[in-house]
């Protein structure tokens, strides 16, 4: 398969497992399922919730802005990524999580504002950093597991100050670059493990073994390990990209980000071909704070042709 393929399915599989679970959010478990029994019939891009059909929430609005930064930036500005979400943040998007918006919002400079929340509140290991990453592990996978790891951590870092948080992002961006160079991301599991902060490793470990079920997480899949060990249990367990996102949002709780990061690691696995296109055609992602621009399956596409040129020599800050 070509690495555009991969790269555009990771780009829009993101976004397309956002939408569709953005309306099942907080809901029970089985949910997706029990309104839409038969797979294939059509109607599940059916918006609620507050979001219209086929409208992307929070998880694929902040990838975009990661995107348009590293492009626009010639590479990885920090300072740029935040000011980037604090005008959306100021904006009222309809969603944001709880401890983003805190950091987003606490007038604290880009380089203290996580830690300086951590340090408060002692609890920063949500998955707002992992729903996000899919544009950003596209775009640093040339630069090689080394370059990607490190970026995954400093972006992730911007808003969440827990470094379980930095770890479950550089092991999604590990796992996409894997698969854009046509390697089985689930048999590089244990070499990425490897590679993550000895403090974090054994979490990761757990929920990331093959015999690991999202029933044994011992915390809500809004935090970062059970919501990752959640998206490789969706893509270990199902055999086509709409399989894995339907067992994904079938989990209940944080169903657009499961799904978001679902759908990042199925698209790159399966490709852009896999994605239904009743799921991509009504596909839409408002950016709140920047001009009531609205981008479209063809504007993510574009961003994922760009992103896969990778990252240019400009040095990092």
């Amino acid at each position: 398969m070509m690495r555009i393929q991969r790269a555009a399915g990771a780009v829009v599989g993101s976004a397309v497992g956002d939408a569709l679970g953005g309306p099942f959010e907080f809901g029970p478990q089985g949910a997706f399922s029990a309104r839409f029994p038969a797979p294939g019939a059509g109607g599940e891009m059916c918006g609620g919730g507050g979001w219209d059909p086929g409208e992307a929430t929070d998880d694929t609005q902040m990838a975009v802005l990661v995107a348009e930064s590293l492009l626009e930036r010639g590479g990885l500005d920090l300072p740029d990524i935040f000011a980037r979400f604090q005008r959306w943040a100021a904006s009222e998007p309809k969603d944001i999580g709880l401890q983003t918006e805190d950091v987003l919002t606490n007038g604290m400079p880009w380089d203290l504002a996580a830690a300086v929340h951590f340090q408060v509140n002692q609890r920063a290991a949500g998955n707002g950093s992992l729903m996000r990453a899919s544009t950003s592990a596209v775009h640093f996978a040339a630069a090689g597991q080394e370059a990607t790891m490190d970026a995954a951590r400093r972006i992730a870092a911007l808003t969440h100050g827990d470094r379980a948080a930095w770890e479950g992002t550089a092991i999604f961006h590990e796992l996409i670059r894997v698969t854009l160079e046509d390697t089985d991301p689930l048999a590089a599991l244990p070499d990425i493990l490897a590679l993550v902060h000895p403090d974090h490793r054994g979490r990761y470990a757990s929920v990331l073994a093959p015999d690991w079920h999202p029933e044994q997480a011992t915390e809500f899949n809004g935090a970062v390990w059970p919501c990752l060990g959640s998206a490789v249990w969706a893509l270990r367990t199902t055999t086509s990209f709409e399989d894995a996102i339907r067992a994904a949002i079938d989990l209940g709780g944080d169903t657009d980000t499961v799904a978001a990061v679902t759908g990042g690691l199925a698209g790159a696995y399966y490709g852009l071909e896999a994605i239904p296109a009743r799921w991509t055609q009504p596909l839409h992602v408002p950016l709140p704070g920047f001009d009531g621009r609205v981008l479209h399956l063809a504007d993510l596409l574009h961003l994922a042709h760009r992103l896969t040129q990778g990252p240019s020599v400009r040095q990092t800050r």
